[in-house]
């Protein structure tokens, strides 16, 4: 199925302002054309009023009420005033209340009689459409009291118009209302595209830059004309780059690293294998050596294996609440053999204390660190772990009472693959637990433990939040 077609930020901004504009201006023009119907009717309406009065002057009456005649003599240029163009043809007709046709245009339609008045005797006017001759005509209608010397009646007075005149004005209103309406809109159209096609120019500009950039090539996007608003964006964009130039540096330092330092024992085995098949040593001899070229192998191996696994949960913000008391616990217990080896006098001190971090990165880091304490302990040794917090860590101290570190040791202290004069390691082991510390927003120091100008052992001390730095920084 073909993905649906998603539209650019330039064309959303532009429909985004444009399409509101169009439906305001449909319905301007709508409200423009019925307010302008209605300006014009009521205009020309009252020219119609004025008619139909002029014509009730004229009137007289002979005789009362229903026995009343009604006379009227209308010139024709009392019409002619009222009539503004020759578009428009005015008609009247005179009549009594009853209806009946007194003067004028006799083939006027008479009044449909609606709404009618509530007294014979008020002056009232009513309008209203009807046909005459073919054309549509406006009516106004006016009820007028008539009174002379002879008599009193109520006549009817129609007065109707054509109303070709009106529509050519509310047409010609209209046409230049749409005209300058039509006019705003164009301009309203170039400044839209204007502004929208700058305010996007910097979005295009860093998409052509990175098309254009190289495989693996992952340098921070440069966009110092980019508006505010994408600022978080940029910056969001440049501190993935920053993470992912992170892992692939330390994809290839991995990748050099292991085929260095795996390519020696391997030498070793092989060297070692073939002077085992040429008899130049003891077959148990040379197993025993092939043994433990195997072990370092492994060892190595598995260190090499554990720093990858480091930098891949470094990546990983959901870590949950461990608690390290446990885990110091079940290390110390898998490790007793190797303490009982040595016959050292062990201590752990824990109580249950949790901290945001991953169970194996803490087990990790307890194991190599007690590891190390266990190597460097003299026989019949302490050795000791203890688990305190302050206001914001938990701080975990492994003493042993080793020979400490040489001034030599302390400037390579967590340099890979640096072992020093100890034989049997990898010098893997402190790198291991300085980059767990790191991933864990923690610190870890070694410090010679001194009494009398002599060193009485060495204190490694790990300091680990108690809280994730989001939840540290929310209010």
């Amino acid at each position: 199925m073909n993905a649906p077609r998603r539209l650019s930020l330039r064309r959303y901004l532009l429909l985004g302002l444009l399409v509101p504009i169009g439906v305001y201006v449909l319905i301007n023009s709508w409200t423009l054309y019925t307010d302008t119907q209605k300006a014009v009717q009521s205009a020309y309406d009252r020219t119609l009023l004025a008619s139909a009065k002029s014509i009730g002057e004229l009137l007289t009456v002979e005789g009362y009420d229903e026995l009343a005649r009604l006379q009227v003599r209308v010139p024709h240029a009392a019409l002619e005033a009222f009539e503004t163009d020759i578009q428009s043809r005015m008609y009247y007709r005179v009549s009594d209340v009853n209806g009946q046709w007194v003067s004028g245009f006799e083939a006027l339609p008479a009044w449909p009689r609606q709404a009618l008045p509530p007294s014979r005797y008020s002056a009232l006017v009513h309008f209203y459409d009807d046909h005459y001759l073919d054309d549509r005509v406006r009516v106004a209608v006016l009820l007028q009291p008539v009174v002379s010397e002879n008599g009193r009646g109520m006549a009817m007075v129609q007065v109707a118009e054509t109303v070709g005149l009106r529509d050519t004005m509310v047409r010609d209103i209209m046409l230049a209302s749409l005209l300058r309406q039509g006019v705003l809109v164009a301009v309203i159209i170039v400044i839209v595209t204007t502004v929208v096609q700058r305010a996007t120019r910097p979005v295009r500009r860093i998409s052509a830059e990175l098309q254009q950039r190289q495989e693996g090539e992952l340098n921070r996007i440069s966009a110092p004309d980019a508006p505010r608003e994408l600022l978080p964006l940029i910056d969001a964009t440049n501190q993935l780059m920053v993470r992912l130039q992170s892992l692939l540096d330390h994809q290839k330092r991995f990748v050099r690293d292991t085929s260095h330092q795996l390519r020696t024992p391997l030498a070793v085995l092989k060297v070692q294998v073939q002077s085992a098949l040429r008899g130049d040593v003891e077959p148990h001899t040379a197993l025993l050596e092939i043994n433990d070229t195997v072990e370092r192998a492994t060892q190595l191996a598995n260190q090499m294996l554990a720093l990858a696994k480091v930098e891949q949960l470094r990546q990983q913000s959901d870590a949950p609440q461990v608690d390290l008391a446990e885990v110091l616990r079940d290390v110390a217990l898998d490790l007793s053999p190797l303490v009982a080896e040595r016959s050292l006098d062990f201590e752990l001190h824990a109580s249950a204390l949790t901290v945001p971090a991953h169970d194996w990165m803490l087990r990790e880091l307890v194991r190599n660190l007690l590891h190390n304490a266990i190597r460097h302990s003299p026989p019949g040794g302490r050795l000791g772990i203890h688990l305190t917090t302050d206001a914001e860590h938990a701080v975990l101290t492994v003493s042993d009472q080793g020979p400490g570190l040489s001034p030599q040791q302390r400037e390579r202290l967590f340099q890979p693959f640096w072992t020093g004069d100890v034989p049997g390691g990898t010098g893997l082991g402190l790198t291991i637990c300085h980059d767990i510390v790191q991933a864990l927003h923690g610190r870890i120091t070694l410090k010679n433990r001194e009494h009398g100008g002599r060193v009485q052992g060495l204190d490694a001390c790990v300091r680990l939040p108690l809280q994730r730095l989001a939840d540290a920084a929310a209010p």
